[in-house]
């Protein structure tokens, strides 16, 4: 019983200190990482863990936008082999519609069309189009709007060259470091620590503004501050009431935020359904258009379908993204498209009319064309349903 006991207390001295270290190296974070995922058993983050964050309600609409529906019994069904796909790839929802009705609709496991499921990256369109309601507003001047005016941290050389088009394109030019596998940089500590005003502010700009393309959360961040900082408000209640009341949100969401009462996650972690996701898709179809009112400008919108055309690290050219959008041609169909890590999709088809949103929990390591493989077989199966 001697040696249990003592090794009982060793096995604590050594939590202790590994926790102590960890806060003394600014890597306080860790914990709450760890805890959250190897001690839960996976290796990272998951599309159902809004609970663990503090979180600012994003109000839904008084008058709810409600989809047409297709008669069930009239609506195409997956294969046996599209079946298995999402199976494979851990889809929550796949939902497809036509012209504002609902075409085709099926969840798996134990989601429903109410569940709330992380967006991910998704995140990034919505602060893309809330900077067109800035705009709209007058809160902002236009996109070449420098952002030392606005984050006067960046009051520096290279610093006062950054416009907010810079931060929309993803060409500032600043170092944040995106690694989702590096439980110490900026990504790790943006997700699951607690002070994303400073963490993203101090980085480094390495690179002339506008010279090369980096898809980096930190460039949304900034967005966000912009936002806040113009407005007066915070951002989840200036999408309430700019962009999820509008297009008549049925549910309230839930934004993610970093302490109590504090800034929201804007790279990220926007919470809830697919229904409501379709909504956004569909105010980016309609080219900022919204039950006859113009919610943002139509000019703003085609820019942000229009690609940044600067080349990336590896030297080619960037026509697969615009401001905080992804656009692509797949089947000879232009697409424009939100995007999470673990297979967040909404999507719009202009020449089909179709609009479709896949929640899940696994996304395809391969690209092709920057375009993830799993992506390109949910088109496939969007435009067969309709």
């Amino acid at each position: 019983m001697k040696k249990v006991i003592n090794g009982l207390l060793t096995i604590l001295s050594i939590i202790g200190l590994t926790c102590l270290l960890v806060f003394i190296t600014g890597n306080g974070h860790l914990v709450k990482a760890i805890s959250n995922t190897y001690l839960k058993g996976r290796k990272g983050p998951s599309i159902d863990e809004y609970a663990i964050f503090e979180s600012r309600k994003v109000t839904k609409a008084t008058s709810p936008f409600i989809w047409k529906e297709k008669a069930i019994e009239s609506r195409k069904k997956l294969s046996e082999k599209e079946e298995i796909f999402h199976q494979q790839y851990k889809t929550a929802a796949f939902l497809v519609l036509k012209k504002d009705t609902i075409i085709f609709e099926k969840y798996w496991d134990d989601y429903s069309l109410s569940s709330k499921t992380n967006s991910f990256s998704m995140a990034k369109s919505f602060v893309g189009i809330l900077i067109g309601a800035a705009i709209k507003d007058g809160f902002i001047k236009s996109i070449k709007q420098p952002i030392h005016e606005i984050l006067h941290e960046y009051n520096t050389d290279l610093g006062k060259e950054i416009t907010i088009e810079h931060l929309l394109q993803m060409t500032s030019g600043i170092e944040f470091g995106e690694s989702y596998g590096n439980p110490f940089g900026f990504m790790a500590k943006a997700y699951y620590g607690k002070d994303l005003y400073n963490l993203t502010i101090n980085n480094p700009v390495v690179e002339k503004p506008g010279k090369v393309w980096k898809y980096q959360g930190g460039n949304t961040l900034l967005l966000s501050f912009i936002i806040e900082k113009t407005t007066g408000k915070k951002v989840a209640d200036y999408f309430s009431e700019k962009i999820w009341q509008p297009i008549g949100a049925e549910e309230v969401a839930l934004w993610s935020l970093d302490t109590k009462n504090g800034k929201e996650k804007a790279y990220c972690c926007f919470y809830s359904n697919a229904r409501d996701f379709a909504k956004i898709g569909k105010l980016f179809l309609q080219n900022g258009q919204y039950d006859g009112k113009t919610l943002i400008s139509e000019s703003y919108i085609l820019q942000s379908k229009s690609p940044a055309s600067v080349k990336d690290e590896l030297g080619d050219i960037v026509d697969y993204y615009g401001y905080q959008w992804w656009i692509s041609t797949i089947e000879n169909e232009k697409i424009h498209y939100a995007r999470g890590i673990l297979g967040q999709y909404i999507v719009t088809i202009p020449n089909e009319e179709l609009i479709f949103v896949r929640l899940g929990r696994l996304r395809a390591d391969e690209k092709i064309n920057h375009v993830p493989i799993d992506l390109i077989e949910y088109i496939k199966m969007a435009k067969k349903l309709n």
